[in-house]
């Protein structure tokens, strides 16, 4: 006799859906994607060609998307062989004793974490530039019996644009930021999660309510933690990073053949999104991660593979010196990153970026890391968010931001400066005004750098 278990779930991002494609220029919801009701993909294994047809028919990738769609399913499919594989190997009829063990258990032990903390309340804030405007986060932080409580009274209403969080959104990063500062080694869950509250007004930007336009949610949502690190760390000070890069730095290339003149009959049209990082905050510690996100983990592909998914060009992809807040330790280095398109080809690109008018924030008398910067090649100033069309020809030139320092830079170690120095995380000049070192002191560590002297 079969018996129902439980559902296996699987979730990934689609190169290509919606009318105004992966950004944030939508004014509502509807122009961001295809609403699919709940409903079967498959049905006992027989494929809804239907569904398929009305999909291929409302994006720009049908081939990809569609095999995007079937690899989701497989895993389900994986997920649920192993499964029972393992079932059968425990001699398990259902899930719910080893269920209720792990859920229990994870309460228990997160309850215990947060009960050994001192109660108390802070107020945490962080602006970041928004859309049109700038974006006020304010979260009010307590730490009680049995609970930790985060209300965002007084964040920024709801925006025009795509970058709204639903309240759901919102909670996933505030309880993230909390578990990894309080009880990072306990297992995700229901249980564990729950004693982590968060509330926040209807329609402000953290507690979008349909149809608010929601695409680039995580321009905001990236942004939660470090505006919930700024309370918590007047609570238990020495526990948390600086303010880091925040939202990944996203954009998504849209090529066609050139329009303004016959373009190669080898020209094509084709969707390109990356995903791309910029530096994480220094920690208490020590130094904060180079292009490397946080609280999101995401990578990208590697260029030479995406360069293989349509006739775009990275002609430049390095670490950004300078860009890392100096402090007792500093902030992580944001990248360098030089877009083109190969010849006969134009597009537009969908930047998705913050930190262009409001770097982050050190922590303990850090200093602020690097802001973004967008231009063409020819010096033309860019927006750090929507679609801009780029010519024939033209190139992208991007610097994601740097993480912020922790601490007062007159703490840092003469040995860590100088290796900084001799690495090339810093220049010459940051090292003589931020550090104070002196010409002939660059000078010889310089010289013993050419000279593979390690530090």
């Amino acid at each position: 006799m079969e018996v129902f278990v439980g559902f296996f779930g699987c979730t990934a991002h689609i190169v290509d859906i919606g009318g105004r494609g992966f950004g944030a220029d939508a004014n509502s919801v509807y122009e961001e994607g295809l609403y699919i009701p709940i409903m079967k993909f498959a049905d006992r294994g027989v494929v809804d060609k239907t569904l398929v047809q009305i999909i291929r028919g409302n994006v720009r990738e049908p081939d990809q998307l569609v095999g995007d769609v079937y690899a989701l399913a497989t895993c389900n499919e994986i997920g649920h062989r192993r499964l029972i594989e393992m079932m059968q190997e425990f001699d398990l009829e259902d899930l719910t004793g080893i269920a209720d063990f792990i859920l229990s258990n994870s309460r228990r032990a997160t309850l215990e974490r947060i009960n050994a903390l001192p109660p108390g309340t802070a107020h945490g804030e962080m602006r970041s530039d928004g859309y049109s405007h700038p974006v006020d986060l304010k979260v009010r932080l307590s730490i009680e019996k049995d609970r930790m409580v985060c209300d965002f009274e007084g964040t920024s209403g709801l925006d025009k644009k795509g970058i709204n969080c639903p309240l759901v959104y919102t909670k996933a990063y505030a309880c993230y930021a909390l578990k990894c500062a309080v009880a990072p080694d306990i297992p995700n869950n229901a249980a564990s999660l729950a004693p982590f509250e968060v509330m926040a007004p209807e329609n402000s930007i953290v507690n979008a309510l349909h149809p608010a336009p929601v695409a680039l949610r995580h321009v905001i949502g990236h942004m939660v933690p470090d505006a919930v690190y700024a309370a918590l760390d007047q609570l238990l000070p020495d526990m948390v990073p600086a303010e880091g890069a925040g939202c990944l730095c996203n954009f998504q290339v849209s090529l066609r053949p050139r329009t303004d003149a016959p373009a190669p009959l080898y020209a094509r049209r084709a969707e390109v999104l990356t995903f791309n990082s910029g530096g994480s905050g220094a920690r208490p510690t020590l130094d904060g991660m180079n292009a490397t996100a946080f609280p999101s983990g995401v990578m990208t592909m590697p260029v030479e593979a995406t360069e293989q998914v349509g006739p775009v060009i990275i002609w430049r992809k390095e670490l950004r010196p300078d860009s890392g807040g100096a402090g007792r330790h500093r902030g992580g280095l944001g990248q360098y990153m030089e877009v083109g398109a190969q010849e006969g080809h134009e597009f537009d690109i969908q930047a998705m970026f913050d930190r262009v008018n409001h770097p982050a924030n050190g922590r303990q008398g850090g200093d602020i890391g690097g802001a973004t910067t967008i231009g063409l090649d020819d010096g033309t100033v860019m927006r750090g968010k929507g679609k801009q069309f780029v010519p024939h020809g033209r190139r992208v030139i991007m610097a994601f931001p740097g993480g912020a320092g922790y601490g007062p830079v007159t703490e840092r170690s003469r040995a860590e400066i100088l290796r900084d120095l001799a690495g090339g995380y810093i220049s010459p000049q940051a090292a003589a005004k931020a550090y104070g070192l002196d010409s002939d002191t660059i000078d010889d560590t310089l010289k013993r750098a050419r000279n593979g002297e390690v530090f």
